[in-house]
């Protein structure tokens, strides 16, 4: 990570001859998280406008095709995330790159 930005990027993983694509999303979730803890500022621009905040923080580009929603956990109140069903259909961007793929 030069200049202070985060990087997504994709890493190939062959088991049994099939290619499992690995993103960095864990890494960067827990930078953001870390940054909002730490800094005031950033955590009122990403709870008003995460694509600007993790933009300028980051150097990370959502696509306009993503919608992001921040919410933020209480002592009494949290959020259960339920990601996309795979059973569902999907695009095959979205099969093959579920994370920014930019």
């Amino acid at each position: 990570m030069s200049n202070g930005h985060a990087k997504l990027s994709m890493v190939n993983i062959y088991i049994f001859g099939r290619v499992i694509i690995v993103s960095t999303k864990q890494s960067l979730q827990e930078q953001i998280i870390q940054k909002a803890w730490e800094d005031a500022e950033f955590k009122k621009q990403l709870l008003a406008d995460p694509k600007t905040a993790v933009k300028d923080a980051f150097g990370v580009d959502v696509p306009d095709t993503i919608e992001v929603e921040v919410v933020e956990e209480t002592a009494n109140k949290f959020y259960l995330v339920l990601p996309v069903n795979p059973a569902e259909k999907q695009d095959e961007a979205q099969v093959f790159f579920p994370m920014w793929p930019n």
